[in-house]
């Protein structure tokens, strides 16, 4: 890397083009709770030079977080959905009480404390790889189309948001997809070959939404709709849904104390709101108004006095 910084400082390039090295997550030791992110005894001396470096010229710190390699290590009940950006109850960090609602967001957190634990607190982080396979073994039932297309669009939602991660809120990570085609003369399992946004032969697996031929969200409904849980939800499943669409980056100061929406204080008040705003802000997408089966869509506004419920994403930025 250094030599290559010279050449580049030789070519009045040094400036402009940032130097790294790319780092898989088994370099951490510690990556659980997040705040106890920490590098492996034996690479310490070594990632000190590659974080002094970093430090020195201003680049980032390259990672390759996978929930899926996570999973597929501990495919533990209840898991997946957290992994997947869907709806979940979340995992606190008991260290500083943190709630995280992905496994995205505490393996770049968990890089993070790593970085902080030698003083590079100020040092950048690049994804430079993150994915989730298309196709698998038959031990691999959660390697599907619908689940990798959760995990890209789950993704790509939550950092359109720039909500940040917990460690550090408000700030966006620059995230590069694994990968953009399938890798059919790859060697080993099928899910190797299957992390692909297109096929080979350049026809798409799916779409998460970056295709340029496609309008925006053709599949939204034509008329105002509103989502809202479904009658008897649990108290347990409202905090939630209330956690998991607060967490993604919406504003959900309406429904704070003093808020406009706050009265009546009730967790299905409360709910209603957090949910359409987060089904509004990231483009009426029917699995947006999911929430593990608690919610549907209504044509009736539930808008009361001052409070008022967004029917578009426009209204949504502005509400």
């Amino acid at each position: 890397m250094q030599n290559m910084q010279n050449a580049l400082d030789a070519a009045s390039l040094g400036g402009k083009i940032k130097v790294s090295s790319v780092h898989s997550m088994s370099v951490l030791s510690h990556s659980d709770p997040p705040s106890s992110g920490k590098f492996q005894t034996w690479l310490v001396d070594v990632m000190q030079g590659f974080l002094g470096f970093n430090n020195a010229t201003g680049s980032p710190f390259a990672i390759n977080p996978y929930p899926y390699y996570a999973y597929n290590s501990d495919p533990r009940p209840g898991y997946l959905a957290y992994c997947l950006f869907q709806v979940n109850a979340g995992r606190v960090d008991p260290n500083n009480n943190i709630k995280y609602m992905n496994m995205f967001d505490a393996q770049v957190d968990a890089a993070r404390s790593a970085l902080n634990s030698l003083g590079y607190n100020n040092v950048e982080i690049v994804v430079t790889e993150t994915g989730w396979p298309s196709k698998g073994d038959d031990k691999e039932p959660w390697t599907t189309i619908d689940k990798a297309k959760d995990y890209y669009s789950g993704l790509i939602t939550h950092l359109r948001s720039k909500a940040g991660t917990p460690l550090m809120p408000g700030k966006t990570t620059d995230t590069y997809l694994f990968a953009l085609y399938d890798e059919n003369l790859k060697q080993g399992h099928i899910s190797e070959r299957s992390f692909g946004l297109f096929k080979p032969d350049r026809t798409a697996n799916f779409d998460v939404g970056l295709l340029k031929n496609n309008k925006e969200n053709p599949g939204a409904p034509n008329k105002a709709m509103w989502c809202v849980p479904k009658e008897g939800v649990t108290d347990e499943q409202l905090q939630t849904n209330i956690d998991y669409a607060c967490g993604r980056g919406i504003d959900c100061s309406p429904i704070a104390p003093g808020g406009a929406c706050f009265e009546p204080d009730t967790l299905a008040s409360h709910a209603a709101y957090a949910m359409n705003l987060h089904y509004q802000t990231n483009g009426r997408n029917a699995w947006d108004c999911d929430f593990s089966k608690t919610a549907t869509l209504s044509s009736k506004d539930p808008s009361y006095k001052g409070c008022i419920y967004p029917s578009n994403a426009r209204e949504a930025k502005t509400n």
